[in-house]
């Protein structure tokens, strides 16, 4: 990260980090999931409270299961022990450009505004409702669901959708794509098992209806 010229600031451990960015403000936080003290989990839930900088959780486990926690609790994304420095490298660049985007897209006047059924989604005010119940999305779920709503009827496979939104080549990026469909999914739809909204298109990716 230093060779990049990226300023590094290291903590010990959870409760240090979350000390660490009540003080000063980060442009992307890297977790580790095994920690002492607290953990990765329990410390990215903490940070979500209050902040909204990228989060890229590391572990040396590989199970889905971890994946899912790690992602479902706010980290936007995941890397397994061992990696390339250099693929961390490039997903901590396409984070930060995300973020930067994301914060000069909602500085815009001419966002837009999204009616699908009961659903709304607002650009500008990075809100979603359904009906008169507003929807608690992470900045990943919001730009993936106002993403597929601005192209609807159009079918996007993991990695197109990824590689939209991240602005990167696909690094495997299924599971972690697929792990935000399905809490957006959990988030907005009467029934996730059958959604309203957002479809699969099976072998292809996901859609929503025009």
């Amino acid at each position: 990260m230093k060779n990049d010229g990226f300023i590094v600031c290291k903590a010990a451990d959870g409760l240090q980090a979350l000390r660490m960015i009540e003080k000063e403000k980060y442009d992307l936080i890297i977790l580790d999931l095994m920690m002492p003290g607290m953990d990765g989990i329990q410390c990215c839930m903490r940070i979500r409270q209050k902040h909204d900088m990228p989060v890229i959780m590391l572990t040396a486990k590989n199970q889905d299961m971890d994946k899912i926690t790690g992602l479902s609790m706010g980290a936007d994304d995941y890397m397994t022990k061992p990696f390339n420095p250099l693929e961390l490298l490039a997903r901590v660049k396409s984070q930060i450009r995300r973020y930067r985007g994301f914060s000069k897209a909602y500085q815009k006047k001419d966002n837009q505004r999204i009616e699908i059924g009961e659903l709304a989604i607002d650009e500008g005010m990075h809100t979603a409702f359904v009906g008169d119940k507003e929807i608690r999305l992470t900045k990943t779920e919001f730009e993936i669901l106002f993403f597929l709503a601005k192209n609807r009827g159009m079918v996007f496979s993991a990695e197109k959708i990824y590689e939209s939104l991240w602005q990167e080549e696909s690094f495997d990026s299924e599971n972690t794509v697929m792990v935000h469909i399905r809490k957006i999914r959990e988030k907005i739809e009467v029934n996730p098992r059958n959604p309203q909204y957002i479809k699969t298109v099976w072998g292809v990716g996901y859609k929503i209806e025009k």
